[in-house]
C-alpha cells in the first residue's frame, strides 16, 4: 500500500530557497523555532478560516510575519524560511460583550485615526439613518465621516445610496459598511470601504480618497468591482501612474467566505483592471485577505498559503513565489481503520505505519480538513491524503453549462469553473484538480461543507462527503453521471494531532490540458 507521508523533522520549518526576494537582514534577530510545532486545534469548520487567514501584516528588516488569530507566520529573511509560532494577534478593540451593546456600535461605530504630517485625523463609515438598536428604519445611504485636526464637527461624504444599490443589482438593502484598510499615499488619506453582503444585503465597493490641499473627497468605484468586498489595500508606482492593488472575495447567507476576483490591479489613470486568481495565476489559494508592500514586492496572504510577487512583472509565473498551509500527523503507532466517507460506518482499509528502531513512528500524514461525525456525541473525522485512492460514480450529477443549472442566461465568471458539475469547487493544477482550504464554502444554513457528496442516507440532515479537499482525477464526466477518483480516506479525529506547516509550491513536471475546456460549449437543452 502506498501513502504520502514526511518526516515530522523537517515538515514545520521549510526552506523557502526559491524565494524572488534577495536574502537580506541579520539572522540573529529572527525568532528560535519552538522546539515543537504548534498544534492545529479544530471544532468546527470555521478554525480553517480563523486560524489561517491573515488578520495583519508586520515587517522589518529581518522579517514579515503575517498574523491569523492563532498563529504568527514568520518569514526570516536572511535565511529565506518560515517559522510558525503561537500568534500573538490583539484585536485594536475588544468586541462588546452583549448583543444589545453590539447593535449600539454598528450604528455608532467609533472613530479610527490617521497621522498625516503630525496631524490626526479621524474617520468612520456608517448607515444612515441609523437602523440600531430597534430597526424601525431603512438607511437610505452610506456615509464617510472625516473630523480634520483641529475641528470638532464631521465633514460628511456620500459614498453610495440604496437607489444605486438596487440600480446596480448588488442587493436590495444596504448592507453594514466597514472600512477594511486605511492608508497614506502622495500625501492623501485612502481608504478601502466594502459592505456586508447576504440575504439581500449588498452595497458598492468603494475607495475614498482625502486631499488636505483641496479640502476634497473624492470616490473611486469601477463598475466592475461593484459586487466585489474589498479585504485589502496597497497603493503601488508612481503618483501620476498609481497601480491600486485590493484583495477581494465575496459573501453570501451562511457563506461569509466565497471566492471572487482575487487581486485586483485597478490603474485610476486609465481606469483599467486586471485580476489575478487561482484559475488564470499562481497565486495559491482563492480568496486573499490580506496585502503588504515591500518595495517592489507584494506579499500576498491567502487562507490557503503566502505568495511573494514581483508586482511590475506580476504577468509572467517566474515573478511569483508561492507557499502552502498543510496540516501533518503523526500516525499512531497502532493500526488504525480508513473510512471512504464521512458518515461510513465499515472501513475501507486500515493503515499501520512502518516499524522503526526506535518503536515508536515518525511518518505523518497530511490532514486536508476536519467535520462533525456525530453531533450528539461530539465526534468528528479528519479527512487526510490517501495516496493509492478511491473511486465513487455519482448517479444524476453530471455535467451542465451554467445556464443550464440556473435556468438562466448566466455566463460563468472569469474565477468559476468553465462548467458546472459537481468538483466546480476545486481547480485544475496541472496534472490534477485540487481545492484550497479557503476553496470550501461553510455553508452553515445548508448542511454545512459539500464537496464530492450525496443525499442518499434516510433523513439525512447533511450530505454524505466523500471528499471536501482530496485531489480529484476525472474518469468520466457526462451528462448524468460524475465519476472520480479522490485520493483522500476519513480518520476517527481522537487518532491525530495535526500541526500547521508551510511549504512551497511545487509545480508539475509535465502540464496537461485541463479536460473541463472541452466540455465548456455544454449548450442548454
Amino acid at each position: 500500500m502506498k501513502r504520502i507521508i514526511s518526516l515530522v523533522a523537517i515538515t514545520w520549518l521549510i526552506n523557502g530557497c526559491n524565494s524572488t526576494e534577495q536574502a537580506t537582514g541579520d539572522f540573529a534577530n529572527c525568532p528560535t523555532p519552538p522546539t515543537s510545532p504548534p498544534s492545529f486545534q479544530v471544532s468546527s469548520e470555521h478554525d480553517f478560516y480563523n486560524n489561517l487567514q491573515s488578520v495583519d501584516i508586520l515587517a522589518t528588516e529581518d522579517t514579515i510575519t503575517f498574523q491569523t488569530l492563532k498563529y504568527d507566520l514568520i518569514f526570516c529573511r536572511p535565511n529565506q524560511t518560515w517559522i510558525v509560532q503561537p500568534g500573538t494577534y490583539q484585536p485594536p478593540e475588544p468586541p462588546p460583550k452583549d448583543y444589545e451593546a453590539a447593535l449600539i456600535r454598528l450604528g455608532d461605530p467609533p472613530y479610527q485615526t490617521l497621522e498625516l504630517d503630525g496631524k490626526t485625523y479621524q474617520y468612520r463609515v456608517l448607515l444612515d439613518p441609523n437602523p440600531f438598536p430597534d430597526f424601525q428604519t431603512e438607511p437610505k445611504q452610506v456615509v464617510l465621516e472625516l473630523i480634520k485636526p483641529e475641528e470638532t464637527e464631521p465633514q460628511r461624504q456620500t459614498l453610495y445610496t440604496l437607489e444605486q444599490v438596487k440600480e446596480k443589482k448588488t442587493g436590495i438593502q444596504l448592507g453594514i459598511p466597514s472600512i477594511t484598510a486605511s492608508i497614506i499615499y502622495n500625501n492623501r488619506l485612502y481608504w478601502s470601504i466594502s459592505p456586508e453582503q447576504g440575504e439581500g444585503n449588498g452595497g458598492i465597493a468603494t475607495i475614498a480618497s482625502y486631499d488636505p490641499k483641496t479640502d476634497k473627497i473624492k470616490l473611486i468605484q469601477p463598475a466592475k468591482l461593484a459586487k466585489q468586498q474589498i479585504k485589502d489595500l496597497v497603493i503601488a508606482g508612481e503618483p501620476e501612474q498609481p497601480i491600486f492593488w485590493m484583495a477581494t472575495q465575496m459573501s453570501g447567507e451562511g457563506n461569509p467566505y466565497l471566492p471572487g476576483m482575487g487581486l485586483v490591479a485597478y490603474r485610476p489613470d486609465t481606469k483599467s483592471l486586471k485580476i489575478y486568481h487561482h484559475r488564470n495565476s499562481p497565486l495559491i489559494g482563492s480568496i486573499p485577505h490580506q496585502l503588504h508592500l515591500d518595495d517592489q514586492l507584494l506579499w500576498v496572504g491567502t487562507g490557503n498559503g503566502l505568495c511573494e510577487v514581483k508586482w511590475q512583472s506580476i504577468d509572467t509565473d517566474q515573478s511569483w513565489q508561492c507557499w502552502q498551509f498543510s496540516l501533518q500527523a503523526k500516525l499512531p503507532n497502532e493500526e488504525f481503520n480508513l473510512y471512504p466517507s464521512l458518515l461510513a460506518s465499515t472501513a475501507k482499509t486500515t493503515l499501520k505505519p512502518s516499524d522503526t528502531p526506535q518503536g515508536e513512528t515518525e511518518e505523518t500524514v497530511e490532514v486536508l480538513w476536519w467535520s462533525s461525525f456525530d453531533q450528539e456525541k461530539d465526534l468528528g473525522r479528519y479527512e487526510v491524503v490517501y495516496q493509492p485512492g478511491l473511486t465513487i460514480s455519482l448517479k444524476d450529477q453530471g455535467v451542465r453549462s451554467w445556464q443550464e443549472f440556473y435556468h438562466d442566461s448566466r455566463n460563468p465568471e472569469d474565477w468559476q469553473s468553465p462548467v458546472y458539475w459537481i468538483g466546480k469547487d476545486w481547480q485544475w493544477s496541472g496534472d490534477r484538480f485540487i481545492r484550497p482550504f479557503d476553496g470550501v464554502s461553510l455553508n452553515s444554513f445548508g448542511g454545512g461543507p459539500t464537496g464530492i457528496s450525496t443525499w442518499n442516507i434516510p433523513q439525512q440532515s447533511r450530505p454524505e462527503n466523500y471528499a471536501i479537499r482530496g485531489d480529484l482525477d476525472l474518469i468520466n464526466l457526462t451528462k448524468n453521471t460524475t465519476e472520480v477518483k479522490y485520493y483522500s480516506a476519513w480518520v476517527d479525529d481522537n487518532l491525530l494531532n495535526p500541526y500547521l506547516t508551510i511549504i512551497p509550491v511545487q509545480k508539475p513536471q509535465q502540464v496537461q490540458k485541463n479536460p473541463l475546456d472541452s466540455l465548456a460549449s455544454v449548450k442548454v437543452k
